[in-house]
């Protein structure tokens, strides 16, 4: 299932866009990015502090909550970014549960999931920010850029690449799979 890009150059939150999007009707499943985000959201009202340069995105999509289990679709986005990751560290990658990825025991990852009801349709919106070339510093947690793991020329356009492709992937394989098995497949990469 293929999903549809809109860039920005500077957002508040790309949460915020995938949200007002999904109110204007704009429901097919999309990827925002922007460069800038000034008021990035982290978990339970959290601040996601959010450097130029770094990756942020928000991927929304729609779901039937009674054949998704939300619990497990957390750990399912965590995997999914995990992996993709991977391509661009020469360190081990952890997931810090529910929605954090580490390495090197500091956070270069967080994720934040947020469900809209819509026209009595639900909507996931998966908002990813990635300390891909700057490390935030923050007095709650030790963090860390990607750049710093790698062994490759990092570039976001690529690590945006992946997750849109990863995505699509999991798009299409939920229609003809369980949620249950995806993950358990997921997690054992």
């Amino acid at each position: 299932m293929k999903i549809k890009v809109l860039k920005f150059n500077t957002v508040k939150s790309t949460n915020n866009e995938a949200i007002k999007l999904i109110k204007k009707n704009f429901t097919k499943p999309t990827l925002i990015t922007s460069i800038n985000q000034t008021h990035g959201k982290g978990t339970m009202g959290k601040k996601w502090i959010s450097k130029k340069g770094n990756l942020f995105i928000s991927i929304y999509f729609k779901i039937n909550e009674k054949k998704i289990d939300i619990k497990k679709l957390t750990l399912f986005n965590a995997c999914l970014i995990k992996k993709v990751l991977k391509k661009y560290s020469k360190y081990k990658i952890k997931i810090k549960l529910p929605n954090d990825i580490y390495i090197k025991r500091k956070k270069v990852c967080g994720i934040l999931q947020e469900i809209l009801t819509q026209k009595k349709k639900h909507y996931l919106v998966v908002g990813i920010g990635i300390n891909t070339l700057v490390n935030p510093k923050n007095n709650n947690f030790r963090s860390i850029s990607l750049i710093e793991c790698g062994y490759k020329k990092l570039k976001n356009q690529l690590i945006l690449r992946d997750i849109k492709h990863s995505y699509e992937k999991f798009l299409s394989d939920i229609v003809r799979s369980d949620l249950s098995l995806l993950i358990k497949n997921a997690y054992k990469k």
